[in-house]
């Protein structure tokens, strides 16, 4: 009634309240909400389609959907999933106590890859604890990307280093300066004095000091094949984008010179064949039987790959009477 425009909503399983608080969004007038198929769901995903769409189903929001199509779609990505089952996350279930840490579902799961990485998976509920007091020495960032990711990557070194701070990523220090934009909430003074020292954050928009990328990503390519949206990669990931580059650039190196070297190949079977082809042809022209016999030897013996027909086999009736040729003293060019 407020807005005209659709209303959606996206929500994690984490705490098991996400289709509770569909059902209360539908009965206000919400007009998307986001699930996932059963096969894929439920958990730090989103609630299962099949069950909304039943739940649903003969109340005026009836999504009309059909549970025996779902079912298959379910049957489909249930596979799947087996399939690459070794990415699973160790984040199974439900956990009710993200309501008191407030963390999203997806900064969940790179919290447990983080973790994972790092041998210390079994840190995780310390982990849990430490990212709520993170997030009010930071001056409370809302935990969607990519602040949740600082906080939780500064949370996840405070656990293993046993040390609150004695490592601070490049990423936090820049958003200690201002470079992430100004916090909801005053940084804590002595995480600020760690993070950057007497340094001034910044008292400007933090976008008006950034220079242009583009000529520095199309210098940086210039020696490199690339087309216009390669330099948009570069700007966004530069080492990444170089890499992949450089990679495919030699790739098609190795392709042009494996296409040159069959190309030379094949020109030089051609060479030796038509050459062959001629010497049988010349011979055929001088118009008695020793050319014949002598080029099915000579074939026989250069040309391995030649098959000769049976009249130019070196015991053919044509070479043999060739041979009786020479030793009467007929010449080779007798008709």
């Amino acid at each position: 009634e407020e807005i005209d425009i659709p209303v959606q909503l996206h929500s994690h399983y984490t705490s098991g309240m996400a289709s509770m608080a569909y059902l209360k969004a539908a009965e206000v007038g919400v007009d998307v909400v986001d699930c996932a198929i059963s096969a894929l769901s439920m958990a730090t995903s989103q609630p299962a389609t099949e069950s909304i769409v039943e739940a649903l189903k003969g109340t005026p929001r009836d999504t009309g959907l059909s549970i025996n199509l779902l079912a298959k779609i379910a049957d489909y990505f249930r596979k799947v999933r087996r399939k690459y089952g070794q990415f699973e996350g160790s984040l199974q279930g439900v956990n009710p106590q993200v309501l008191e840490f407030q963390i999203p579902g997806g900064m969940l799961s790179n919290l447990d890859n983080q973790l994972r990485e790092q041998g210390a998976l079994d840190r995780y509920d310390e982990v849990l604890e430490e990212v709520p007091r993170v997030r009010a020495d930071l001056g409370y960032p809302p935990l969607v990307t990519p602040s949740s990711q600082i906080v939780g990557t500064q949370a996840t070194l405070n656990v293993i280093t046993g040390e609150r701070y004695s490592m601070i990523p490049t990423e936090v220090k820049q958003y200690v300066r201002g470079f992430y934009g100004r916090p909801p909430a005053p940084i804590d003074p002595e995480v600020k004095k760690i993070a950057i020292g007497d340094e001034e954050p910044l008292d400007c928009r933090p976008a008006g000091l950034l220079e242009p990328e583009l000529p520095k990503a199309r210098e940086a390519l210039k020696e490199i094949p690339h087309v216009p949206r390669d330099e948009v990669s570069y700007a966004l990931f530069p080492q990444y984008a170089l890499d992949f580059l450089k990679r495919k650039a030699a790739r098609k190196r190795r392709g042009e010179m494996t296409a040159e070297l069959e190309v030379a190949v094949i020109a030089s079977v051609l060479h030796m064949e038509g050459a062959a082809k001629g010497a049988m042809r010349g011979a055929h022209a001088l118009g008695n039987a020793w050319p014949n016999a002598s080029r099915a030897d000579l074939i026989d013996g250069r040309t391995s790959s030649y098959t000769p027909s049976r009249w130019e086999r070196a015991s053919s009736s044509w070479a043999t009477a060739g041979r009786r040729d020479i030793m009467k003293g007929r010449g080779q060019g007798a008709p």
